[in-house]
């Protein structure tokens, strides 16, 4: 037996070697690899991704170390190996808990893991009390050559030599990313937030921005967001405490509750993957079954197809399929896109709850660094998804009622208000329902209380086009391409100051940043029964030119017809959610595709980019009203009185009520840009008031039947876009006003004025 000790410790060595790589590497394993990475996880934390090879090396060390060293004993061999990578590792760990952290014991166990473990706390924490940072790692350092020293076998000299060589060589190879290898985590984020917006890397770089301040910032923060990426359980990593920008604190994470995590059952979904073949067999279509992906609302089983088999095929056995399964519904990719395979997802019997505090706490929120990147919800393939409504960059929300359409609104809102400051974001609430955005009123975010009536609404959205086109001013005036740009040089100080403008003091007018705009219509088919023209028109306006100029729309509906959704208005919002409809012909309005109809509602949807044209499935995050009200109540309480300073006008002679202290929730007018006024948002006003014979329309038709000298009833539908009983009696009260002559039939009535008598008329008067 003491022949073979060398061998039976090298393969014992290597047996769990290669155990620990299945369980650190790939997940699997079984029971045994989870035990094995979780105890490796809150033992030794990342350093655990070594181990595997640390044991793997040793094993083939012993079995082919044979029997020439006349030095060493086995034993002793042993023991200086074992004695060597533990040094190692004490070193390591503690170098990762000093440089990324230093989680405590009252943090998560997931934070523990993502850096040196309890191993990597003992030892760090010690050292870090008594030599704070740069003596604990000058110390642990030392530990580690030690330990490679005395697993080598080589000497001091050796080791010196070989660290020398490659410092020389690291600067070269690669430059500034060596000087943030060690960098505290959280010291990213802080520069995150104190980054101006128009530094921040966009997902997908706009064509309007200027390219050289963004090659500049792109490449330090993506490393950075790499350093605080943690191996294990990203999806449950907490963010760091918010940390207030300005004058404002933002919520803590704390306000948002987590969900719990749902068990699989792997056996039942191996069964009903092999149910789905057999009955795919017994239609004459052989498959083979490459994986099956559990997601929270459905499991997508990849299938390839046998030799010589039509994909309109396995299309056709749709109904066939659902049955099989016992299946309310079931929807088939046929092909998966980028794959050489099949997809059908069937819905699972337990669903998975997706709260927004599991998203905004993910990997993917804390690498999103734009204000306007907003929380959506979950994949099928378990990755968390957020998206910048700049890059989108409109959005269309349809589905039918209690798809989810409002809990996406309500995520996404929240998402702006844990993640922003008044400072950063503005929004425009329309809510015809009256029910779903009083919740938000009073949140300084909030330009105006929450617009109810669908006539203001036109209000509020003819604003926001004035404001589009004073900001576009305003940026033709001091030679910048985009908001982007502009913020920039407002924060480094280079904008031109004034351009020779003055206030009514004589003082040089001030730039000041112009925050992004986000104006939410929750029920677009109650608009455009009252006023279809003037919303449409508006919103076209918007969705083609504001994107340069920081103002975004988001719209939703649950009447997903042509007559809501518009031509014009499909054409100008690129973007799309797809929540749960009817019928396929709602699916084709919203998506121009089928697929929506296949969904099974509470928040699954089908998402469309701009630039895609192969819906992307998720679940939607839902948050409760209690967390929503504590959240505005966050903010209120910050600024029970709030007065945006970049609203209040230079020129108080023409609105005295321009230059007063506006309340949280109040209308008051655009903020940022030159101290100039900017267009007052007043949606509160009365709706434009109708003519004295009972019809606001009138004076439109009367101008309209006048100029064409053209007294047709149809006419006016088509250019008032009213409905023939309007337009009849519209033309009756130009009757009775000498405009027009009485009906002839068929024909159109006589012009009785012209165009010049008709402005003497309204001079006259």
């Amino acid at each position: 037996m003491a022949d073979h000790r060398n061998d039976v410790w090298g393969v014992g060595a290597f047996l769990l070697g290669v155990l620990s790589a299945f369980a650190v590497w790939l997940g699997s394993a079984g029971f045994i690899g989870e035990v094995l990475d979780d105890g490796l996880a809150l033992g030794v934390g990342l350093t655990r991704a070594i181990v595997p090879v640390a044991l793997i090396g040793i094993g083939i060390g012993l079995v082919m170390g044979g029997k020439d060293d006349d030095t060493d004993s086995d034993l002793d061999r042993l023991a200086r190996v074992a004695v060597g990578s533990l040094a190692t590792l004490i070193a390591a760990t503690g170098l990762l808990h000093v440089f990324r952290g230093r989680p405590g014991l009252d943090d998560p166990i997931a934070e523990v893991g993502a850096a040196g473990g309890a191993l990597g706390m003992a030892v760090g924490g010690v050292l870090h009390a008594l030599a704070d940072s740069s003596g604990a790692a000058v110390i642990l350092l030392a530990v580690g050559v030690i330990g490679v020293i005395i697993v080598t076998g080589s000497s001091a000299r050796t080791v010196g030599e070989f660290v020398a060589k490659s410092a020389r060589m690291i600067p070269a190879l690669f430059g500034r990313a060596f000087r943030g290898l060690f960098d505290d985590p959280t010291q990213g984020e802080q520069a995150a937030d104190r980054r101006p917006e128009s530094s921040m890397p966009e997902p997908e770089p706009e064509p309007e921005v200027e390219p050289e301040p963004e090659v500049e910032s792109e490449p330090e923060p993506k490393k950075r967001a790499k350093k605080a990426e943690p191996v294990a359980e990203a999806e449950q990593q907490s963010l760091p405490v918010p940390k207030a920008v300005g004058n404002w604190k933002l919520p803590p994470m704390s306000m948002l509750s987590r969900s719990e995590k749902r068990e699989v059952d792997k056996q039942e979904v191996v069964k009903r993957g092999e149910l789905l073949q057999d009955t795919l067999d017994q239609f004459g279509v052989p498959t083979t079954l490459l994986e099956p992906i559990v997601g929270p609302t459905v499991t997508r089983y990849v299938l390839e197809l046998g030799e010589g088999v039509k994909v309109s095929k396995l299309e056709s056995l749709r109904k066939d399929i659902a049955y099989a399964m016992a299946s309310p519904d079931v929807r088939i990719l046929a092909p998966i896109p980028g794959r050489r395979a099949i997809g059908v997802e069937v819905p699972n019997s337990d669903r998975q709850v997706i709260a927004l505090g599991d998203i905004l706490s993910s990997r993917e929120a804390r690498q999103a660094t734009h204000p306007l990147e907003v929380a959506i919800g979950r994949d099928i393939n378990g990755k968390n998804v957020m998206v910048n409504l700049a890059t989108m960059p409109h959005v269309l929300i349809a589905g039918a009622t209690g798809a989810g359409k409002s809990s996406c609104l309500n995520s996404l809102l929240t998402s702006i208000l844990m993640r922003t400051t008044p400072e950063q974001v503005r929004m425009i609430l329309i809510d015809p329902k009256r029910v779903e955005m009083g919740q938000y009123d009073k949140a300084p975010h909030l330009l105006t209380a929450p617009v109810t009536d669908p006539r203001q609404a036109a209000n509020a959205l003819a604003w926001a086009v004035r404001e589009m086109e004073r900001r576009y001013d305003l940026l033709h005036k001091v030679g910048f391409r985009d908001i982007t740009g502009y913020n920039k040089a407002v924060d480094e100080g280079t904008v031109q100051p004034g351009l020779g403008e003055v206030d009514e003091h004589g003082e040089p007018l001030e730039y000041k940043r112009l925050p992004f705009m986000l104006v939410v219509v929750d029920e677009l088919a109650d608009l455009m029964m009252v006023a279809a023209r003037d919303v449409e028109e508006s919103i076209a306006r918007i969705a083609q030119m504001a994107r340069a100029v920081g103002i975004h729309l988001v719209i939703a509906t649950q009447r997903p017809s042509v007559n809501v959704i518009t031509g014009v208005i499909k054409a100008n919002v690129p973007a799309r959610l797809a929540f749960a409809v009817s019928s396929l012909t709602d699916s084709r309005v919203i998506l121009d595709q089928p697929g929506a109809e296949r969904l099974v509602g509470k928040g699954d949807l089908l998402m469309l980019g701009p630039s895609s044209s192969s819906p992307h499935r998720v679940q939607g995050c839902w948050v409760e009203e209690a967390e929503v009200r504590s959240i505005v109540k966050h903010w209120i309480d910050q600024a029970p009185d709030f007065t945006d300073d970049r609203s209040v006008g230079a020129d108080t002679a023409t609105d005295d009520a321009t230059a007063a202290t506006v309340p949280a929730g109040a209308p008051i007018p655009g903020a940022g840009g030159v101290t100039s006024t900017p267009p007052s948002l007043d949606i509160t006003a009365a709706p434009p008031a109708a003519d004295e014979d009972g019809d606001e329309l009138l004076g439109q038709a009367m101008e309209l039947v006048v100029e064409t000298q053209l007294g047709s009833t149809s006419m006016l539908q088509r250019k008032l876009r009213v409905g023939f009983a309007r337009a009849g009696r519209i033309m009756d009260l130009l009757e009775e006003a000498g405009v027009v002559g009485p009906s002839t039939g068929s024909k159109a009535r006589e012009v009785l004025i012209s165009p010049e008598e008709l402005a003497a008329r309204r001079g006259q008067g």
